[in-house]
């Protein structure tokens, strides 16, 4: 089939999706793309290897829903219409299920372009706040400093705004295992996003004449991530809800901050309030681009009392201590 015969068959489809979609048929998009099996071929290459299956179909849905919306967006083609309907798809998909918020502007559009998407709202990022979660002020049966993160005031963030966010109200015990973690495949599926992310920072820190304390971390690593067609992930933790602090600590103020990107750890940082916290937090993670190369590995962190298996972003420095406790753990979820 031609790319034009492919892109008149997707125009014509897409108006009987539509249609569809506006009278609550949820059956549609898959009876779409079984019946156009190129279309369907090319929208799940666009598929990221961290989305949840939940997740992706629907995003899947939004970005289908809105190719009318980009009528240059030619399927197979990259354009800048589709870098910006991927774009809003994976903005409006952290919205829902990761709780991300980004300036009003951004949130009016996708939310314009996601209406009538139906989302189950036990899979969407709900909040809770601490006493909810804990129970009228019991304790979870855990005693180490990350267990209460899925117990405490959360907040996540994403580029220049941040806003509260917290655990998935699934309605376990707060000290409930959780699933065994990233596949063991999974540092080889992120390492070539990282690489590409590796030369981004380099240049990006020539530009600005080297690593320095007084260069905005937190932009020059944000801006470095979106020329790499990702985001940022920002959880913010109180640090008085951090229990067992160490001894000798009378510090009780501030946030603490830990920086994923497509679900790979890359660094935690403490601050009087969340933007300090997530600078430094930046801080740390640009300091592992200082070396000759990057490298995603299997490690063991703690979280909610229990050791188990992150998505690390590494250099080629020994480790002398363990690495902070995850205050997040993307990989509990339906894989």
């Amino acid at each position: 089939m031609s790319q034009g015969n492919l892109n008149l068959l997707c125009g014509i489809g897409e108006k009987k999706l539509f249609k569809g979609m506006a009278e609550g048929s949820g059956g549609d998009v898959s009876e779409f793309l079984s019946q156009n099996p190129h279309l369907a071929q090319w929208v799940e290459s666009l598929k990221e290897h961290s989305e949840t299956n939940k997740q992706w179909l629907a995003r899947r849905e939004f970005i289908l829903r809105n190719m009318e919306v980009f009528p240059t967006v030619r399927p197979g083609t990259t354009t800048h219409s589709l870098d910006r309907l991927l774009s809003m798809s994976k903005v409006w998909a952290n919205h829902v299920f990761l709780g991300c918020r980004y300036p009003q502007p951004v949130m009016d559009k996708v939310n314009e372009l996601a209406e009538g998407i139906t989302v189950n709202e036990a899979d969407k990022c709900v909040h809770k706040t601490r006493g909810e979660i804990v129970g009228k002020g019991k304790r979870p049966a855990v005693s180490v400093p990350d267990g209460e993160s899925c117990a405490k005031k959360t907040k996540t963030g994403s580029n220049d705004t941040d806003s509260k966010a917290v655990e998935r109200n699934s309605g376990r015990p707060v000290a409930a295992p959780v699933k065994s973690g990233p596949s063991p495949g999974a540092p080889a599926e992120h390492q070539p996003f990282f690489n590409r992310l590796y030369k981004a920072v380099a240049w990006k820190l020539v530009s600005a004449g080297g690593f320095g304390p007084n260069l905005d971390h937190f932009e020059i690593l944000r801006t470095c991530v979106e020329s790499c067609k990702a985001s940022l992930s920002c959880v913010f933790v109180p640090l008085k809800d951090i229990p067992d602090l160490p001894a000798g600590c009378t510090q009780k103020e501030g946030q603490v901050c830990e920086l994923r990107c497509q679900s790979v750890y890359m660094g935690t940082g403490y601050g009087r309030d969340e933007c300090a916290a997530r600078a430094m937090a930046s801080k740390e993670a640009l300091k592992i681009f200082q070396g000759r190369k990057v490298t995603v590995k299997l490690s063991r962190r703690r979280f909610r009392g229990q050791d188990v298996e992150d998505l690390v972003l590494l250099d080629e420095q020994p480790r002398r201590s363990t690495l902070p406790p995850a205050l997040s753990y993307p990989f509990q979820g339906d894989q």
